[in-house]
């Protein structure tokens, strides 16, 4: 491991404690582990407070990293999930007292929804910066009021895009920091337009909730029987299986062309096995605030089809790397994917496009950003 002074001579080095409330495999702590993995091979030392499992406990293995765990889920009851998300921010608002005497000190707080570690920051007179990466102003009055306290609350705001920044009213202490891709991550994607023009190949990466996309899915994959569809669901198989049997979806996979995976560690080879990638958030009721399963796809040289507003959507040049439309218009979106796998010249053109635009995006720019916020 290389010394913290070959890196960072003469600047003074601070203990990170991080804050992530719910530790799975979805977009905020694929990237916070990023940034933690690269902070701790710069020497840094990194106290992490999360739940059980998921992305981030693949850096248990570094010395310099102390995880204290909680065991939390989510639950389809509201009353429930919100009865767990209270226990833990006070059980964290107290555990934070524990660097109390500790000198230099920062608080990285991951989302919105730690605010009880930020609020104990901010008595002890710890630095707090908050990793911003939902759009709170699209949401209902619970996030809208942690946005508020965030904004209160932090020395640092640091935003995934522009789109995300502009709904803040303050603006000092405000920095943009795109989301990566790690290149340990990247150096598994083959970029090869040919043989993915040839797979004819359609993939999403989805949750359960209504506005992910995951049912137009599935009817996009009934209307196009011509094409593979691979779904995957960041939720356990029986959530999925009693999500289709409610929804009386239970028949999905009649037609032989649709698969659907459970949650999943690594999506590298399913993205090697893809044409094209799909993102079908419904923007009237959730506005991705930054596309990192675009960027992905981008990175495999895969086009995308995404919605129309929103920090996804900046990434889209319409017609160049991918295709802006709405979940609303399924006829349009079904016909863009045939026009794309039926075109050999118009997918490689636009593979190509996808894969010069993924290269914008630098790992160690991102986390050499977030180091000197934290510092």
């Amino acid at each position: 491991m290389e010394r913290t002074s070959e890196i960072y001579s003469g600047t003074s080095m601070k203990r990170i404690v991080c804050f992530h409330l719910f530790n799975d495999y979805s977009g905020s702590p694929k990237v916070l582990k990023m940034v933690l993995e690269g902070l701790l091979r710069k020497g840094y030392r990194v106290d992490l407070v999360s739940s059980r499992g998921g992305a981030l406990d693949e850096l248990l293995h570094y010395k310099n990293l102390h995880k204290h765990s909680y065991p939390y889920r989510f639950s389809t009851n509201p009353v429930l999930t919100m009865l767990r998300y209270s226990l833990v921010q006070l059980y964290t608002f107290f555990l934070s007292f524990r660097w109390l005497f500790c000198r230099d000190v920062v608080f990285y707080v991951n989302t919105l929804l730690p605010v009880g570690p930020a609020l104990a920051g901010r008595i002890m007179g710890k630095r707090v910066v908050y990793h911003y990466h939902e759009n709170a102003f699209v949401k209902g009055a619970f996030y809208k009021t942690l946005a508020a306290m965030m904004q209160k609350l932090a020395h640092e705001i640091v935003c995934v895009s522009t789109y995300q920044a502009s709904f803040l009213r303050r603006t000092h202490g405000v920095t943009v920091v795109p989301n990566a891709l790690s290149k340990e991550f990247t150096e598994r994607l083959v970029y090869n337009p040919e043989e993915a023009f040839n797979r004819k190949t359609v993939l999403m990466l989805s949750s359960l909730k209504e506005y992910k996309g995951t049912r137009e899915f599935i009817e996009i994959s009934r209307k196009l029987p011509e094409y593979r569809f691979l779904l995957v669901i960041n939720d356990t198989r029986e959530n999925i299986d009693g999500y289709l049997s409610e929804n009386d979806l239970t028949d999905v996979g009649d037609k032989g062309n649709l698969t659907i995976y459970a949650r999943q560690g690594d999506v590298a080879s399913l993205y090697n096995a893809a044409s094209l990638v799909l993102n079908l958030s419904d923007k009237h009721k959730i506005i991705e605030t930054f596309g990192l399963t675009a960027l992905e796809a981008m990175s495999a040289g895969l086009p995308v089809i995404v919605p129309t507003e929103g920090g996804i959507a900046e990434m889209v040049e319409d017609g160049e790397n991918g295709y802006k439309i709405d979940v609303q218009d399924l006829e349009r979106i079904k016909t863009h994917i045939g026009l794309l796998l039926s075109d050999r010249e118009l997918y490689q053109k636009m593979a190509t496009c996808a894969m010069k635009y993924s290269q914008r995006f630098s790992e160690e720019n991102m986390i050499s950003r977030i180091a000197e916020i934290l510092n």
